[in-house]
Order: structure tokens, then sequence, then C-alpha cells
């Protein structure tokens, strides 16, 4: 299927979404955050898919959200904001909950939504230069995309409201030095070193992966006896799978496992 604000292919169990609005610094308007939901519902129900890598085409990763677009909105922004964000929203949700692991590399900035959309992400690669900021109420609106739920818990409460209170312009280091980011790489490094770890994740027991997200989810708001009662269900049920079968007879037979995704 062919997209208007993105570019999308699979190679090698990758999945690869490319926000493509160059023209408008990767903005997200109406139109991408459909097309981003739809994109992330394939990556989750794929079985064939078993890592995301999520980058932006031009200079900048994603400029937020497309204020100019907002503008001409006028009385009708209320009924537009509340549209984009249910499918931005969507995509989010598939994002975190989804098996496969989500890389995103980060180029250029991450403003607005765009850094709603990095904190949703598993794992965060960003260039040397990179810089991370909220922007929201810097135009008088409030945050979206998730992030006063996944930027809190990544840096505490005291540290995101200043970052959405001020606006702050978060530098790649200090922005790994607080937790948004896994990992700095040279610019010229940062597309080469996020597929090579996309690919090394695609080759993982992908439902492993994905039941061990869904547990450090939990464990926001279980109690520690109910976390580890879901542990225990967890373990029990990827001892089921194909792929937890075959690294146990791996590791005995000390050989590199074959994981099928399964």
């Amino acid at each position: 299927m062919k997209f208007k604000t993105l570019l999308f292919d699979v190679r090698d169990s990758v999945a690869r979404i490319t926000l493509n609005r160059p023209e408008a610094v990767n903005t997200i308007n109406l139109e991408m955050a459909k097309e981003l939901m739809h994109v992330a519902m394939q990556c989750d129900e794929d079985p064939l898919i078993r890592a995301v890598l999520i980058t932006g085409a031009g200079p900048i990763f994603c400029g937020g959200g497309d204020v100019k677009g907002f503008a001409n909105q006028r009385q009708n922004l209320p009924h537009h904001l509340k549209e984009i964000t249910t499918h931005l929203h969507a995509a989010m949700s598939y994002l975190v909950r989804m098996d496969p692991p989500v890389v995103v590399a980060v180029h250029g900035s991450a403003a607005g939504a765009g850094l709603s959309l990095a904190c949703a992400c598993d794992i965060v690669l960003a260039a040397e230069s990179a810089r991370f900021t909220m922007a929201y109420t810097g135009i008088g609106l409030t945050p979206d995309g998730g992030v006063t739920y996944t930027l809190s818990r990544l840096v505490g409460l005291k540290r995101t409201l200043e970052m959405a209170l001020t606006n702050r312009l978060l530098s790649a280091k200090e922005a790994l030095d607080w937790g948004i980011v896994t990992r700095l790489v040279a610019e010229k490094d940062l597309i080469t070193e996020a597929k090579t770890l996309t690919g090394q994740l695609a080759a993982g027991p992908t439902k492993a992966f994905g039941a061990t997200k869904r547990l450090f989810q939990s464990s926001l708001t279980e109690s520690f006896e109910g976390q580890m009662k879901n542990e225990s269900r967890s373990i029990a049920e990827i001892a089921r799978t194909e792929d937890g079968r075959e690294g146990i007879a791996a590791f005995l037979e000390k050989r590199t496992p074959n994981f099928k995704g399964q």
C-alpha cells in the first residue's frame, strides 16, 4: 500500500516507517496520524514483522503537530485536534503494546508529538546533535501522544513539568542523562546502527520480547505480589512457545538459538 506522508517497507522481518513530510519538518497532520495508525496496526498484526524502525526524512526527525494546518481550521480546530489525536493515540498504543521491539532513530530534533513518538518507542537512538523539547505550551496548547504518561515515568514528574511549562530544549546528552535516549550515535552512523540493532532484534524471540514489554508496563500499576503473579504466568506461557523450547535447547547444546518468532 502506498502512503502520502510515510514511507513503509518490510525487509528481513524489519518494518521501516519513515515520516516523509520533509518540506514541513515531518509535522503530523490528520493524514499522517491516520497512516501511522494503519502501519502500526499492520506491524502489530503481521507475524512476519519481528522488529520496527522509525526514522524521519530530511534534516528533522519530527517537528510535532502541523501548526500551520491547525491555523487553517479556525473554529473547527477543537474537532480537528480530537480527530488527529484519536488516530495518533491509536498508533501509539499499538507501538507500545505490540510484540516486535520498536526502535526510533532521532536526528535534528524531536519536538511536541515527535517527542511523544520517541518516548513511546522501546529503544531510542539519537544523533549526538539531536534536540528534544515539549513545545506544546509554547503555542498555548497541552501535550498529547501519551507523553504525559510516558515521559513522567522516564524522567520523573518534576522534570516532566519543567519541560512542559518552560519548553526547555534538551541536548542529546541531556536526554541521555535523563533517560529519554537509550544511546547516542554519531549522525553519520545513526541509520546504520539503527538498522543493525533492528536486525538483531528481528532475529530474537519476538513473543518473549512482547511479553517482557507488557510485564514492565503492568509493573507501573501492580502491587509487588501481583506483579510476581504476572511474571509467573508470563514465563509459563512463553515456555510453551517454539522459541521458548528452542532457547533452552540451544543453551544446553551450547549453540546459538534459531528463533523464529513463534
